[in-house]
């Protein structure tokens, strides 16, 4: 039995991983900023705000063993400003990171992105543990993703006592779930780029949550890409959806944005071409291998799930 310290506990990611320490007898305490729907009888809520020192009064009072960090602006929500995005997913993140040191926490499970390694020309297909993060300043979760993996960097140099383990997870699906990704494949025609096929690597919420207890457990520590294996390009969801593509040059594309966003037409800049090029496609194999977790679902099934689940 250990004690189990959850920040962002009422998000999706959150709430699987509570109903399965549910089912354990480890002591959990359940930190966000509003009280999860689902609490098992083994968690206790506790307001936390990662923007200040409410991690580190829980860390102090509630000592735990491991440290699951899942609080991030994944989706920014209506009037959501970048300033504030970065101090949830950057400060708050150093704030957690600051109070395990303080507090001797044994292990830290902290889940980063794919979108981590940027939206680059040169990134390898697919991309490894191994390749540099360069999260791409122009987009805010990607920028910030590459801050938070070079302080835990850092923090693994000069605090090496505190075990980490960084999940880079793609995008995740779940039953009935809606985010910026699946809003894209709610429209009546899929959008690609002329000369790129914009591939999607997916990872099931059910798989996620269970690498997400074991890496607070009995995992080993490390960086793992988390993704079912394969990858479907936006032809082939097109297909699976029954709907056709819509395929715009990349400079055209990129004009019509540069025009919309100004004008409030569409939330989205220029810069949301290269999300579209060079989409990152995570190799797995070290989570198999390595980490001991072979997802059930592979993205091809995790994507035919979350179709069915939402009734195309």
């Amino acid at each position: 039995m250990s004690r189990i310290l959850i920040t962002g506990a009422a998000g999706l990611v959150g709430q699987g991983l509570l109903r399965l320490l549910g089912e354990t007898q480890h002591e959990v305490i359940a930190g966000d900023i509003r009280e999860p729907a689902f609490l098992p009888v083994n968690a206790a809520y506790r307001p936390i705000d990662v923007r200040g020192d409410d991690v580190a009064g829980a860390v102090s009072e509630f000592r735990p063993d491991a440290v699951v960090h899942l609080a991030s602006i994944v989706s920014p929500p209506k009037g959501s400003t970048r300033e504030f995005e970065y101090q949830v997913d950057v400060v708050g993140t150093q704030n957690v990171l600051d109070a395990c040191i303080a507090g001797g926490v044994r292990r830290l499970v902290v889940t980063s992105s794919g979108a981590a390694y940027g939206y680059h020309a040169d990134n390898p297909v697919p991309l490894t543990e191994d390749c540099p993060v360069r999260g791409n300043a122009e987009f805010a979760y990607a920028h910030h993703k590459r801050l938070v993996e070079e302080m835990l960097a850092q923090a693994r140099a000069t605090h090496p006592s505190l075990e980490q383990v960084v999940l880079r997870v793609g995008t995740v699906l779940g039953p009935q779930l809606d985010n910026q990704i699946t809003a894209l494949f709610r429209k009546p025609r899929i959008l690609a780029l002329a000369g790129y096929d914009s591939p999607f690597v997916f990872i099931w919420i059910d798989d996620l949550a269970r690498i997400v207890l074991r890496a607070a457990t009995e995992g080993p520590a490390g960086i793992y890409n988390v993704a079912g294996d394969g990858a479907l390009g936006s032809s082939e969801i097109a297909d699976r959806l029954g709907k056709k593509m819509l395929r715009i040059p990349a400079g055209a594309l990129r004009a019509l944005l540069a025009l919309a966003k100004p004008l409030g037409v569409s939330r989205y800049g220029p810069e949301q071409v290269r999300f579209l090029q060079y989409r990152p496609v995570l190799d797995n194999c070290r989570l198999k291998a390595v980490f001991g977790y072979t997802p059930e679902k592979s993205s091809v099934e995790a994507f035919v799930a979350w179709k069915g689940s939402v009734g195309f």
